[in-house]
């Protein structure tokens, strides 16, 4: 008898779903899972699998699980609850506190890390972490961590945006929450498609009927790899839902990214069979501001990420005001969950009255030599975050094509624009930087996201 790793003490399931639950035995052995004062029966196949799908049940616990065929386990200390799979690169990788910090290489410390760590002390919400793998085919099984119960002893190797997106839920809803870490530092996108679902991109058909031609071939940094070791051993297992940060590793390559992030998301509901919501992490703020409007590389791939929203039960947190320009590796990480927390109320708990996202545009309008942009998404309000009011971060260009910063002023919830040096504007981008200094938000305190009203190409 053997069970994924998934499966054991600590464990959280996810409430109200049905709940698969499967392992490997002798061919033909009959297996039985008890769970909850009942008792489910299979057999296990000729391939030496098995699959029990227990009933959906509420929250709760703590529970334990006996699984018996020609030998028996128990599972002690089970909760029923939500469960989030989170992944990504570095940023989704980086730990509370860092035992290697300062040492080179190492992530930086979060931001308040020694009183975060000392203050966690939430038992209900437990971590599971994949092992870094990779592979040339989808494997059945991953290496990872046990189940760790979120403690001060063991919250500093817990992840830091999971853990606090998994507080600000468990906070709010009072049910457990159990978040599986699944991560890569400086990993790409493509390294988590699937085979089949990357084989529909035109520009890795090649790369991937290479790798299947030559599967031990493979290295991390390659199209499916991170999938296979890392994403696929973990389906069927039932989750709530999908937080992801990854993004800087795809910088340069926007056009493909906003192909490729709306059929990733799509392959990952494939996997699971759901429409599972999924809430992912725009580019922080990154690298020197600049004094004048430029073309930006992060901009570019921060607006392919947008795209992505164009898809059902999705949702992107802004951190173009959270960033640091000096390290891709911001220290606030406690805005970061929140503001997935709050995406997730929203779309994957259906909460009607909570103002989750920063003001969007909804339409632009010129009018003789200003320009209207009106907003949605404003809650009670707009608001020029900072202590003397002033709006900054939009840029105007006439049809030479050539942005200059604009005078911003709002009236209710429009930002009205002027600017001497475009007397005749028709385009109007905002935030449009690496490291952006806008200072646009809803009076929920939310930022708006980066916008053009353009699709030209970069100047040469």
């Amino acid at each position: 008898m053997r069970l994924p790793a998934l499966v054991g003490n600590h464990m959280v399931l996810q409430r109200d779903r049905l709940l698969p639950i499967w392992g490997w035995a002798e061919p033909g052995e009959p297996v039985t899972v008890s769970f909850r004062g009942h008792t489910y029966g299979a057999v296990t196949a000729p391939s030496g699998k098995w699959r029990v799908m227990l009933p959906k049940t509420a929250a709760g616990g703590p529970f334990t699980m006996t699984i018996k065929g020609q030998s028996s386990i128990t599972i002690e200390d089970i909760l029923v609850g939500d469960v989030w799979l989170a992944a990504g690169q570095s940023n989704m990788d980086m730990v509370l506190r860092d035992p290697n910090a300062p040492k080179p290489g190492a992530y930086p410390l979060v931001r308040n890390a020694e009183q975060e760590v000392a203050q966690a002390d939430f038992p209900r919400i437990r971590q599971f972490t994949v092992q870094k793998a990779f592979a040339g085919m989808p494997r059945p099984t991953l290496e990872g961590d046990s189940w760790q119960v979120c403690s001060p002893q063991s919250a500093g190797r817990f992840a830091a945006v999971p853990y606090f997106f998994a507080r600000d839920l468990h906070q709010q809803y009072r049910v457990p929450i159990g978040i599986i870490v699944s991560s890569w530092g400086g990993s790409q996108l493509e390294s988590w498609i699937s085979g089949p679902a990357l084989k529909q991109q035109p520009d890795f058909q090649e790369r991937v009927a290479a790798l299947e031609d030559q599967p031990a071939s493979a290295t991390q940094d390659m199209p499916t790899t991170l999938f296979n070791s890392m994403i696929a051993p973990l389906v069927p297992y039932a989750l709530k839902g999908v937080i992801w940060y990854q993004g800087e590793s795809n910088v340069g390559r926007a056009a493909q990214y906003s192909r490729l992030c709306p059929a990733f998301i799509q392959d990952w509901r494939r996997q699971w069979g759901r429409q599972l919501p999924f809430l992912f992490v725009q580019l922080a703020n990154y690298m020197a501001a600049l004094p004048q409007p430029a073309e930006s590389d992060w901009a570019l791939l921060r607006e392919a990420q947008a795209a992505a929203l164009s898809l059902p039960r999705t949702g992107m947190a802004v951190a173009t005001d959270i960033g640091d320009p000096d390290d891709v590796h911001p220290a606030n990480k406690q805005d970061v969950g929140y503001r997935l927390a709050l995406l997730a109320r929203a779309v994957a708990y259906n909460d009607k009255q909570v103002v989750a996202t920063g003001p969007v545009l909804h339409r632009m309008r010129r009018k003789g030599a200003a320009v209207e942009l009106q907003f949605g998404s404003v809650g009670v309000g707009l608001q020029a975050l900072g202590p003397d009011g002033t709006l900054r971060g939009f840029a105007v260009a006439g049809a030479d094509r050539q942005f200059h910063w604009a005078t911003a002023t709002l009236q209710g919830n429009t930002v009205v624009l002027t600017c001497a040096a475009v007397p005749a504007p028709v385009a109007v981008r905002y935030n449009w930087a690496n490291n952006p200094r806008g200072n646009l938000y809803n009076q929920a305190g939310l930022p708006a996201p980066p916008f053009r009203t353009d699709t030209w190409k970069a100047q040469p």
